[in-house]
């Protein structure tokens, strides 16, 4: 028999519905992975209880870009991201990466993953390009073992790199692969872990790293093989690439992707602030998503992008964390808090910005519609039980209580849930991952960091 589970008393619950409802002192009844009912007073026969009496529950965050391997590149003031040009910061990090081996894939992406579950997040995209001579091609099943152990939503986008450096990449040889030895992997991954079914814990994204780091070639099959097998499709675009693409092929980015199928519904692109209007309105056309990362464009300098011009041209824009090397942090809920001031600042000069609750449902709604996922994304009956709480019983919450909607972006709560559920499981709550000795984890993953990178590059760890 399927477990119940009964959320009583709960003070706010932020469903993200089509409608916005917002139900006070309420419950939530779940029954198995599923949201069986959500109003006051449920009966309570057979489910067990818990007081949400002190609680704000909203959706589970959903990541639609990151690179986990990066998590043990960061905090690195010698490879400064805000100092570097884009291409220069490449040439210094990028033999790192190429010595990075399958332990370190597992453990980086253990670390990325409970600061997520931690901070709200429930299902996670992660681009993996790093394939190494050290990691072969085991990088993704080792990142299954990783979400499988924390019980995070994964969805895996098998990256590549195929051009080699002389070319024209900037790809050390270590991390260059065939057009065919990726296919190869994509379709093995494919066939052993994606599950398109409801409450599907693990799904696979056909993601050639960026144009300029791969054959053309690469991206024509891509496609191919992602339509052959009802996968989607994801890369890097609009982030400094165009004058590369416009001297190698004679066109912009998108409209080279264009041209080759690597845009549709079932596409979705990362960063974008490189692109204009025109573009904005062909990916609105075509129903190509793009993954906003706020982090690395403020870091770095970029451009903020320009979210009511994009949703005003159709497209639907969802949140990315984006890799540690650019970021330092796994929080989502940072990263919402980021967006939701980069737009109030660039927004209102151009006549109106994103609320705060408006970046919330980028976060679910979007992120969920991004990954192709009608079952979570908001707080509904039928829908999964993907949800966050936070305990708006403390001191420093005293005052905000009256808008929940916009309570995580204006009042800037990007600490620790009170409590994470995935699919009706409890995966995090009151500080604790059940079942689960953090610590130990923490002192594997560090011992594994020191050994297997901070000792290959003295110089550079200091």
């Amino acid at each position: 028999m399927a477990q119940r589970t009964l959320l009583k008393n709960v003070r706010a619950i932020v469903s993200c519905d089509e409608q916005d409802t917002v139900y006070r002192d309420s419950d939530i009844l779940i029954d198995g992975y599923r949201i069986a009912a959500i109003g006051k007073d449920l009966p309570s026969e057979g489910a067990a209880l818990m007081d949400g009496s002190s609680y704000a529950i909203y959706p589970g965050l959903v990541n639609t870009h990151h690179h986990f391997f990066q998590t043990f590149v960061r905090n690195l003031v010698s490879i400064d991201y805000p100092n570097l040009l884009v291409v220069d910061w490449l040439d210094k990090i990028y033999p790192i990466f190429a010595q990075l081996d399958s332990d370190v894939i597992y453990h980086s992406s253990l670390v990325a993953m409970a600061d997520l579950l931690k901070h709200g997040c429930t299902t996670a995209f992660d681009h993996q390009y790093c394939y190494t001579r050290k990691t072969g091609k085991s990088a993704v099943d080792r990142q299954m073992e990783a979400s499988s152990l924390l019980g995070i939503r994964y969805h895996a986008g098998r990256g590549c790199n195929t051009l080699e450096k002389e070319k024209g990449s900037t790809i050390p040889p270590e991390m260059v692969e065939s057009t065919d030895e990726f296919l190869r992997d994509c379709e093995r991954l494919i066939d052993l872990y994606h599950d398109p079914a409801p409450n599907s814990m693990s799904q696979i994204v056909v993601a050639p790293c960026q144009p300029i780091n791969s054959y053309q070639a690469t991206f024509e099959e891509s496609v191919q093989l992602a339509r052959q097998k009802g996968v989607r499709l994801h890369t890097h675009l609009g982030e400094g690439e165009n004058p590369i693409m416009l001297e190698r092929y004679g066109r912009r980015t998108l409209e080279w992707a264009q041209d080759i199928g690597f845009t549709g519904a079932d596409v979705w692109l990362a960063h974008g602030w490189e692109l204009n209007e025109q573009e904005y309105r062909v990916m609105g056309q075509t129903g190509t998503g793009l993954s906003h990362c706020p982090a690395p464009a403020v870091l770095g300098g970029f451009p903020i992008i320009d979210i009511p011009s994009l949703k005003s041209a159709g497209v639907t824009v969802s949140l990315g964390c984006d890799g540690s090397a650019t970021n330092d942090s796994s929080n989502l809920l940072d990263s919402l808090r980021m967006s939701y001031l980069a737009q109030s600042y660039f927004s209102k000069r151009r006549g109106g910005a994103p609320s705060a609750y408006d970046m919330l449902k980028i976060a679910t709604v979007n992120g969920a519609q991004t990954l192709g996922r009608t079952d979570i994304g908001s707080l509904e009956t039928g829908k999964a039980a993907d949800l966050f709480a936070v305990d708006i019983s403390k001191l420093e919450m005293a005052g905000t209580t009256h808008d929940p909607m916009n309570f995580l972006g204006r009042c800037g709560f990007t600490g620790e849930t009170a409590l994470t559920m995935v699919g009706g499981k409890v995966v995090w709550k009151d500080g604790e991952f059940p079942g689960i000795d953090e610590k130990e984890l923490a002192e594997k993953a560090d011992e594994v960091c020191t050994q297997r990178v901070r000792n290959l590059f003295p110089s550079t760890f200091r």
